[in-house]
């Protein structure tokens, strides 16, 4: 098992250089995104674990959460990662398929989901769960690839002779569904990220 856990990481640290090759800077963005998340609160859940760069912060930070993925490969991924760490306590790994979730209504305070939406088929329909699973009080931490950041995960993609698909709805036009909702929405951005923050308003 240790064997496998050094082999897991070192992929891990291997990925993260690629992308800062290609300029992107995994660490750098995932803080980003979480500084605009602040203050956090109640019983978080992460939707769409991946190969738990995101899942890795949020743990490293201490914070207790339930983590979801369709996928279990990529999630085992970040299980031996965040096992390499030694913060197992800290996370709840399951797999789900986010237009269903298990969950019941008003389950979660806090729901984050990170560069996940331009890989989704029904974008709606999830946006609908993560609604249906946030409590009246607590808020819904969307983001996602900027074109830049798009530009430069196709490039990744490309050098290793893969093609990356993204659907035709952006986390833009999930923040306009979300403000027709009636859901107030932060919008924040760097270069490489976008971030929403929807919360239901107080009438």
């Amino acid at each position: 098992m240790e064997e496998r856990l050094l082999e897991n990481h070192k992929r891990y640290l291997e990925r993260m250089n690629f992308y800062k090759d290609f300029g992107y800077d995994v660490e750098k963005e995932r803080k980003f995104i979480l500084e605009k998340s602040y203050p956090l609160f109640g019983d978080i859940l992460e939707v769409g674990t991946g190969k738990g760069y995101f899942t890795v912060e949020l743990a490293r930070e201490g914070y207790d959460f339930v983590s979801v993925d369709v996928s279990s490969e990529e999630q085992e991924f970040a299980r031996l990662n965040i096992k390499y760490f030694g913060f197992e306590k800290f996370v709840d790994f399951r797999i789900e398929n986010a237009e269903s979730l298990s969950f019941g209504n008003s389950s979660f305070d806090i729901v984050f989901s990170i560069n996940t939406v331009h890989h989704l088929t029904n974008p709606v329909k999830v946006t609908e769960e993560l609604i249906r699973i946030t409590t009246p009080e607590g808020k819904i931490v969307l983001s996602d690839f900027t074109e830049d950041g798009l530009k430069i995960i196709d490039k990744i993609h490309a050098s290793e002779g893969k093609v990356h698909e993204a659907g035709r709805i952006s986390l833009s036009n999930v923040g306009d569904y979300l403000e027709e909702r009636r859901f107030g929405v932060e919008r924040h951005r760097d270069k490489f990220q976008e971030v929403l923050i929807a919360y239901h308003q107080i009438v």
